[in-house]
């Protein structure tokens, strides 16, 4: 019986979570917010260091602009697979909004967006750019979990 460690979105908060219990909601030990809301969480530079310094769960993060077509077309595509039960406690989703941290997304080198780009245990594993439909996503990220 493994555990993971997952930042919480609302106070982040360092918090150890069993494997086991990672499918069923898992809150905050201090703030008693939802670990896991079913939602990409919205990321700053600060956030993202701290989830790739200390998460376990493979990240994935969604790097768009406001501004940005076909990062407009992939939100909702990217919203709804955070809802998938079958992705529930095997990664985290989330967002970084280039245009407003800009320092972050040059660190990753993003020159075209949307990028995707997975990680684990602070590491890159793969990148992706361009908008992608929930097929695609979908099979995508399947190489994650």
């Amino acid at each position: 019986m493994g555990e993971h460690f997952l930042i919480c979105p609302a106070c982040g908060a360092k918090n150890r979570v069993p494997t086991m219990r990672l499918q069923q909601s898992p809150q905050c030990g201090k703030c008693k917010a939802s670990l896991l809301p079913g939602a990409p969480l919205e990321l700053d530079g600060p956030r993202l260091e701290r989830l790739l310094a200390h998460e376990t769960l493979p990240l994935v993060v969604d790097f768009w602009a406001p501004w940005c077509g076909p990062c407009k077309m992939m939100a909702p595509v990217f919203a709804a697979a955070a809802t998938e039960t079958e992705l529930q406690g095997r990664l985290r989703l989330a967002k970084l909004d280039t245009e407003s941290h800009q320092t972050a997304a040059a660190r990753f080198g993003i020159r075209s967006i949307p990028t995707l780009i997975a990680f684990s245990g602070g590491q890159e594993l793969a990148r992706q750019s361009g908008a992608l439909s929930a097929g695609q996503l979908r099979q995508w990220l399947s190489q994650f979990y």
